[in-house]
């Protein structure tokens, strides 16, 4: 098997999200076991796996494994699985590349032209919106107190094909002190449909950008993700639920990782249409290294 290392949603090497992509001959015969094992042994937050040579129902048929779980969708392993799919196997500019996914078939278009510097957009599924929480009983999952929490807005779990529970917080420096105290997380997350935590605040490290945002994902054995697109798929459809900008469309800029690092940037579009909130996430890929897989 051939496979590819990627940094997603990343301005520069070495910053984004990192992805390991298998392709070729030998993936279609990996068992479930085996894939879950090489993601282990990749030990990044997720890796792909392209299962078909070529298209099946106009899509290419795609697994996502983090190192504990399979995951029928996931945000940068969908931009940066679509990115080798156009430089490795269709090896020509395409305006489209479609994944078919647990959550379906997710297309993945480019901005522009088609290069390496180019935006890479998916369209996820519509946002499904489920329950508020309190926030008294999020403060000590977070080893947050009540006044770091906007009330203005609601703590509210989002999904569109993993539920998240989207955390508004007032500034920067109550992102900064987040922390997931495990005690508590492991009895908060028995009563929650989201295991995942996405925290957010109107206050970027860099004044071009919007928002900054945090994801926690202890269940999935991810301490914190640097970029986490379907979580800010989630937020995009939460922005435009909740008028948080006081109006139907927004058009946002998502600052992740810096905390740990991996300096990210996602860009998010939404708008309501009819009874849907319609949701784009974009970002930029970079290819890392690539190489042999060994029997």
């Amino acid at each position: 098997m051939n496979f590819y290392i990627v940094d997603v949603f990343a301005e520069a090497k070495y910053a984004g999200n990192q992805l390991a992509v298998f392709f070729g001959e030998g993936v279609s015969s990996l068992s479930d076991e085996e894939m879950l094992e090489i993601a282990q042994e990749i030990n990044y937050s997720e890796t792909t796996f392209i299962r078909s040579e070529g298209m099946v129902d106009g899509g290419y048929d795609v697994r996502i494994f983090t190192p504990s779980k399979e995951l029928p969708f996931a945000g940068h392993p969908t931009l940066g699985t679509a990115y080798i799919i156009q430089r490795e196997m269709i090896k020509k500019p395409v305006d489209q590349v479609v994944l078919n996914l647990g959550v379906g078939q997710i297309p993945v278009t480019w901005s522009n032209g088609n290069t390496d510097q180019e935006l890479l957009w998916m369209r996820p599924s519509n946002p499904v919106f489920y329950n508020c929480l309190n926030p008294a009983d999020v403060a000590p999952v977070l080893g947050l107190e009540m006044a770091d929490f906007d009330d203005n807005f609601p703590i509210q779990e989002v999904s569109t094909g993993i539920p998240f529970l989207i955390v508004p917080l007032k500034n920067q420096r109550a992102l900064k002190q987040a922390k997931v105290n495990l005690d508590h997380y492991g009895e908060f997350i028995k009563n929650t449909n989201a295991k995942e935590i996405f925290v957010f605040c109107p206050e970027p490290y860099d004044m071009e950008n919007d928002i900054s945002a945090r994801m926690f994902a202890p269940a999935l054995g991810i301490a914190e993700d640097p970029a986490t697109g379907s979580a800010n798929s989630c937020l995009a459809g939460y922005l435009v639920h909740n008028s948080y900008y006081n109006r139907d469309e927004i058009n946002v800029r998502v600052e992740q990782g810096y905390e740990i690092n991996r300096p990210s940037l996602l860009f998010l579009k939404a708008q309501k249409v009819g009874d849907e909130i319609d949701v784009m996430v974009g970002g930029k890929v970079v290819a890392i290294a690539k190489g042999e897989w060994l029997n």
